[in-house]
């Protein structure tokens, strides 16, 4: 088998994760203060890839480029293939094709976590070479995910979102294929939404008899694309930190648990209870903040108690009453109590904002 190369997707606009996304890429949204797309990368650069394609859409592609780069920090080679729309996954591997050309690949959707890297699927891949190799898990909620149908250990059927799925099998957005895909994207339709869909490339292969393996993933695996996705995936990395304290603490702060102080962060009067990452240079006065939050770079937090959250570079939140809990703060965003009369709420508020108010 020749080298495997790597293709991640990281199209799309994000609409669930809105008003993040009206901003930035959704594959570039933080957990644990690392853009979602860098686990991705990491995860096939562990797995021995090192030519790597990422799929960019015209509105977010530079911004992409210039996080992610040309590679070289993940010890990779990274092309860019600009996407013109969003016209499915299987237009994604055409588009890539003049990049993949006759190679094997394994494709992962830049938005997704899965635990434990690919390295055992890499080799499985390697060691049994099938036409396709695809990642499928169990979910309360089939008719949300393309779900696949096995009879023993050949996949049989694939349906992308049934409104009444057979099984609760969910693709898992890793997969991985030889060139023949390309073919098979060809000779699709689009579907009823307009996309070619891989779930029916795929099912090209099964039906023209060629070897689709499925593989159930034992681990978690987390779609990040929603609010509570974002705060769940942030929560199981976080749980799996070592503790590294390099910035600044006063005699009246504690630390508790496993806990990330990046160098330049300063606490006074503050206490950190893990699992939690605190940024570069972020300032932490008079607060607690508990388990399962991620504080940006340069974020600052003062008279405030701050929870299984994720706050963003640049943002801070101050002398609130109650505990800020289950949030996610965009960048550079303010969330303060004013101590003008009369007392009165007073808000700017995005597109597509969601606000609880105690």
């Amino acid at each position: 088998m020749k080298p495997l190369k790597g293709l991640i997707l990281s199209g799309g606009k994000g609409t669930r994760l809105r008003p993040i996304t009206h901003t930035s890429a959704k594959q570039l949204v933080p957990v644990a203060n690392r853009p979602v797309l860098f686990y991705g990368i990491d995860a096939m650069a562990q797995a021995g890839i090192s030519e790597i394609g990422i799929i960019i859409a015209p509105e977010t592609g530079e911004e992409i480029k210039e996080v992610a780069g040309d590679g070289s920090q993940f010890g990779v080679k990274i092309t860019y293939i600009l996407q013109d729309e969003p016209a499915g996954l299987a237009h994604a591997v055409l588009t890539a094709e003049p990049f993949l050309g006759d190679s094997p690949f394994v494709m992962y959707l830049g938005d997704n976590l899965l635990q434990g890297g690919i390295d055992d699927l890499v080799a499985k891949f390697k060691q049994g070479e099938p036409d396709a190799l695809i990642l499928l898990t169990p979910v309360p909620d089939p008719e949300h995910f393309g779900v696949a149908e096995l009879d023993g250990e050949r996949v049989v059927a694939l349906a992308e979102k049934p409104p009444e799925p057979k099984t609760n099998l969910a693709l898992v957005g890793v997969y991985m294929f030889m060139p023949l895909i390309h073919d098979a994207a060809r000779a699709i339709e689009p579907s009823p939404r307009g996309e070619l869909e891989i779930t029916d490339a795929i099912q090209y292969l099964v039906d023209n008899d060629k070897r689709v393996e499925p593989h159930i993933v034992q681990g978690w695996w987390k779609d990040t694309g929603r609010l509570d996705d974002m705060l769940e995936a942030n929560r199981l990395i976080l749980d799996r930190m070592e503790s590294r304290v390099e910035g600044s603490l006063d005699s009246e702060s504690a630390v508790e648990g496993r806990v990330v102080i990046e160098g330049g962060a300063t606490l006074t009067r503050a206490t950190v209870r893990g699992p939690a990452i605190i940024g570069k240079g972020a300032t932490l006065t008079d607060c607690y903040i508990g388990p399962y939050t991620a504080i940006g770079e340069d974020c600052a937090v003062e008279r405030a108690e701050v929870e299984h959250s994720i706050l963003l570079a640049g943002s801070s939140v101050r002398g609130l009453d109650g505990r800020m809990e289950a949030s996610l703060l965009g960048r550079n965003v303010h969330i303060a109590r004013s101590v003008g009369q009369p007392k009165a709420y007073r808000f700017m508020v995005g597109d597509n904002s969601d606000i609880g108010i105690l």
